[in-house]
């Protein structure tokens, strides 16, 4: 188990009532995001309630613009740090051990053994008990004990894989059904959170994707929400332009563009390992060709060919693919078959989950993934 120690704040530790508060808040805010603050103002409280949110304003928790609330940095943190406790609560035991390998390098862990030393090697790293056990089976009784560079160890230690993720998030109208969109939330945030707290050398991005696409910053994660339903056609045959694709209807499911937002994010990265997380709960039914975006309903063969090609250039740069597939009212399950292609195809993984247990089965994939384990010399 690691601790970290650092300089108390000042602030006075929450009571338990403070706690009840902030959960059914947090809650509130994954299952209506940003209108969930514009609420506040409106809820009926009682004069105790509205202190605990005065005390919020007052330790940084939120911020008040004009008439709107705003979440802080602090707040961001909280909900992050929140929802990652909760997530590995239902790990695994063995899980939290992370993305340690079993290749032996600089920066890691310390374990058994050592080696010889090597021009660059850090002086942190020298074992003094090898090292002078070297020098002393080469001495000479008649002299001085002198180290010779030959006589020099290191002390052998784990490498660390560095990791740029990018989860991508269907924000299709389809998503708002059983409580799927806030259980994607709260993982993104236990990603986030996880790598501040543990991997600072990794990245972690969201790429949000209807029938458009848009990187999603960190702290406006909490606050947004799936497209509602404008259209409700049995066929639906649209194409708009790709630079008016704001005007068209938002709820349709397009992977592929944000399969090329999320490319262009990793080119940007510097992790070793390159990794997407794809969140959906559907057959994607939209692309685009050219210059512009087509919107089709029932899906069409196009879009997924369109899709897989795209997910196809970056397998082949060496991008990781782990499909999470929401299957919680799906009674026929004939879209799976585009998840099992798309997996073949990247030769990547699939998951088969529910809301409930999506974050868990993220995390636990973010934990072991990051890289093939081999030994080297």
């Amino acid at each position: 188990m690691r601790f970290i120690y650092q300089e108390w704040d000042g602030h006075e530790f929450p009571t338990q009532e403070h706690l009840e508060f902030f959960d059914n808040f947090m809650e509130l805010l994954l299952e209506h995001g940003e209108s969930a603050l514009d609420a506040i103002e409106d809820l009926e409280l009682d004069e105790e309630h509205r202190k605990i949110i005065e005390k919020w304003i007052e330790d940084g928790l939120l911020d008040k613009v004009g008439a709107r609330f705003k979440l802080t940095p602090r707040a961001i943190d909280t909900l992050q740090r929140k929802a990652l406790m909760e997530i590995f609560r239902h790990l695994r035991p063995d899980s939290s051990e992370g993305h340690e390998t079993e290749h032996t390098g600089r920066g890691g862990e310390r374990t058994d053994g050592t080696r010889p030393y090597a021009f660059g090697d850090p002086v942190s790293e020298i074992d003094l008990g090898a090292t002078m056990r070297n020098a002393m089976a080469r001495h000479d009784q008649g002299g001085p004990l002198r180290i010779a560079e030959r006589d020099i160890e290191v002390q052998l230690s784990e490498s660390k894989a560095t990791c740029s993720t990018v989860i991508l998030l269907d924000m299709s109208g389809s998503m708002s059904r059983w409580h799927r969109f806030a259980s994607a939330k709260r993982c993104a945030m236990a990603v986030y959170a996880l790598i501040k707290q543990r991997f600072a050398l990794d990245t972690v991005d969201v790429v949000g994707f209807y029938s458009g696409a848009e990187v999603i910053p960190e702290h406006r994660l909490p606050l947004i929400m799936p497209k509602p339903v404008t259209v409700f056609d049995p066929e639906i045959r649209v194409r708009v332009p790709l630079s008016g694709i704001e005007d068209a209807p938002q709820h349709f499911t397009n992977l592929q563009l944000g399969l090329m937002t999320a490319r262009r994010i990793l080119a940007r990265r510097g992790g070793r390992n390159k990794q997407f997380f794809i969140i959906t709960d559907g057959q994607p039914t939209a692309h685009v060709q050219g210059e512009y975006v087509y919107l089709l309903y029932p899906p069409e063969e196009s879009t997924t060919m369109a899709t897989l090609r795209e997910a196809m250039l970056m397998a082949r740069q060496g991008v990781r693919f782990s499909t999470f597939a929401l299957i919680e009212d799906y009674f026929y399950m004939d879209w799976v078959g585009f998840v099992d292609q798309l997996t073949r195809l990247t030769k990547g993984v699939a998951f088969y989950c529910t809301g409930e247990n999506l974050s868990s089965a993220i995390m636990e994939s973010y934990l072991s993934g990051r890289k093939r384990k081999t030994l080297l010399s």
